[in-house]
């Protein structure tokens, strides 16, 4: 791997890039022939890009298994120093309790899948593995992160990533992701007892910035396989890198996450979705860290799983024989050139100082919504703060709502079919039920905060918006008939994933229109700069600690640990997650 310096370039010459911090060079020349950006662009986007960085580059040409083993042993063990911008250390430590808050409501309120992998994880008792959530009993590392991590993504609540960063060349491809990886790095800590708060989360901007970069640069779901696929390959280099893994042990674990363990997204196929959806992160990322804990033990796993010509990558972009195609697997299967040595599809670039982290380009939720909904949600909250007649005339004075946006959002959540959601998951990936929930809850209020922050914080959208009571509100379904959709076209794809282009149309009975125009940058969005968002987030933690815990106090206190992580002893680490289990407020199951 080259290592590069932009932005405050210490060579000699005014070189828009630094090859080994001394060498000046050409962005161009040092992401090889995968990606040919002109050096006139290259330096045009590096000008641009207002957070500097320094960072690795791993060239579609070299064994880039290797290179991000070795990219996250060198990174967490200190190597490149302490050069990381305190607002990088912010979004880490918001990131994390924001998940973790997600994580022990989901099991106050007894959800099935979390509940059923943390019991499960209890009887694989391990004095030497991790704990679950609520417990200082040890399991088996993998089971304690698979119960976990199941936990944070239930709610489809936590952070999300988009795979775009535009200030990078060939960093566009626009992958989701989630945050749903935190458990790895809580679980090694505690296997080792020797990893503090700060190197905690070094070690989860470490994880968020491996699979933010692979979801920059492919694209899983152009090929039906699930997002979680790029988190288990950061999981495995993580949990690896924090037990003392050797590069090439790293590399074996990639390899057999890779080779052995690719979930499709069949899993979120159909109008009513499963458990398998929102555990897909847990499951696949339990098979990564059992495949390290194999690695340590001396299996070794395809190598270059990158350049491996059978692998998910040059299969589905191939790089000898024929052009890339995504959308012919015929083409590929067809190659027989692509069985030859040859490039992975792209090359990488890893930041390890500066500003410019993967997490830093991340998006948080103001609440329980599925992430390509937050710009109409925006837009109906700005709808109601600007035009006190529209919430008092109620839902009865609505005669239309016309929401126009992108794929694959016009696709997957404004899909007709999902107008009748018989459960919480399918709930949440309806546009029109979020959307309908949210105009209930804010007519029913009383009462339209006159700021945008406080109607997000007034407005916010619980679990309890997603229960089997709220499912089948006769209020909030009469509003699905209201509710039309509408794709942008070119106009509107063409804008994401930088942004989430979303346009709301609102005709109320006697004729009067509202409409947002385009939003694109909702508030909790990385490039929003409106929103109060530490605000937000700390009612939000509130609001869902207050699920579990049953006095305020405590749930500050609970909080206070996880935002102030970064000052945490090794012992301190080791217990975060622990509660008293038997003390959380006792709820029914919501569903």
């Amino acid at each position: 791997p080259f290592c590069i310096r932009a932005l405050g370039c210490p060579c000699a010459t005014a070189c828009p890039v630094c090859v080994n911090r001394s060498t000046p060079t050409m962005l161009s020349k040092v992401l090889g022939a995968a990606r040919q950006p002109s050096a006139r662009a290259v330096g045009r986007l590096l000008a641009g890009n207002t957070r500097s960085f320094a960072a690795v580059v791993l060239p579609a040409d070299s064994n880039q298994a290797l290179g991000i083993a070795n990219y996250a042993k060198d990174f967490i063990g200190g190597k490149y120093g302490d050069d990381i911008d305190a607002s990088v250390w912010e979004r880490i430590e918001q990131f994390h309790t924001d998940s973790v808050m997600c994580g022990i409501s989901a099991l106050a309120l007894k959800t099935n899948a979390p509940t059923v992998l943390r019991e499960e994880a209890l009887t694989y008792s391990d004095p030497k593995g991790a704990t679950v959530f609520g417990s200082s009993a040890k399991c088996a590392p993998e089971k304690a992160i698979c119960a976990n991590a199941s936990a944070v993504r239930e709610w489809d609540s936590n952070g999300t990533v988009f795979g775009y960063n535009p200030n990078i060349p060939g960093h566009t491809a626009g992958e989701f992701g989630h945050n749903d990886f935190y458990p790895v790095v809580m679980a090694a800590a505690q296997v080792t007892g020797q990893i503090d708060g700060k190197q905690a989360l070094l070690a989860m901007i470490a994880l968020d910035e491996i699979r933010g970069r692979l979801a920059e640069v492919f694209s899983l779901k152009s090929y039906k396989i699930d997002h979680v696929v790029h988190g288990a390959i950061a999981s495995a280099a993580v949990y690896g890198a924090l037990l003392g893994a050797s590069a090439e042990q790293i590399e074996s674990a990639i390899g057999m996450t890779v080779a052995h363990y690719v979930p499709f997204r069949a899993i979120r196929a159909g109008k009513q979705l499963s458990d398998s959806k929102g555990a897909s992160a847990a499951l696949s990322t339990e098979a990564a860290v059992l495949s390290m804990r194999r690695a340590m033990r001396g299996f070794v796993g395809p190598k270059d799983i990158f350049r491996n010509p059978e692998a998910i990558f040059r299969f589905f972009e191939p790089t000898t024989g024929t052009a890339a195609s995504k959308n012919s697997v015929d083409i590929a299967l067809g190659n027989k050139v692509r069985w030859g040595p040859g490039p992975s599809p792209f090359n990488m670039v890893l930041s390890h100082s500066g500003s410019d982290f993967a997490v830093c380009g991340m998006h948080f939720k103001l609440g329980l919504y599925e992430h390509q909904s937050a710009g109409a949600l925006e837009a109906i909250i700005s709808a109601l703060v600007h035009n006190p007649d529209f919430a008092a005339g109620g839902l009865g004075a609505i005669e239309n709502i016309n929401i126009v946006a992108y794929e694959p959002a016009f696709g997957i959540i404004g899909d007709p079919a999902k107008k009748d959601p018989k459960s919480r998951q399918s709930a949440d990936h309806s546009m029109a039920f979020i959307v309908s929930r949210l105009l209930v809850k804010a007519m029913k209020s009383g009462k339209v905060p006159s700021t945008m922050d406080a109607a997000w914080i007034e407005f916010m959208l619980s679990p309890y918006d997603y229960g089997k009571d709220a499912l089948y509100d006769a209020e909030t379904r009469s509003l699905f008939p209201r509710i039309t959709f509408e794709h942008g076209g070119a106009e509107f794809d063409a804008k994401y994933p930088d942004g989430i282009p979303t346009q709301v149309d609102i005709t109320l009975k006697g004729g009067k229109k509202i409409s947002s125009g385009m939003v694109m940058y909702p508030s909790g969005h990385a490039r929003n700069t409106s929103a109060d968002l530490k605000k937000i987030l700390e009612y939000k933690n509130r609001m869902l600690g207050d699920i579990v815990f049953a006095e305020g106090k405590v749930v500050d206190s609970f909080v206070g640990r996880l935002v102030s992580m970064k000052s945490a002893s090794a012992a301190e680490v080791g217990s975060l997650y622990d509660f008293d289990w038997s003390s959380i407020r006792s709820h029914p199951c919501i569903d």
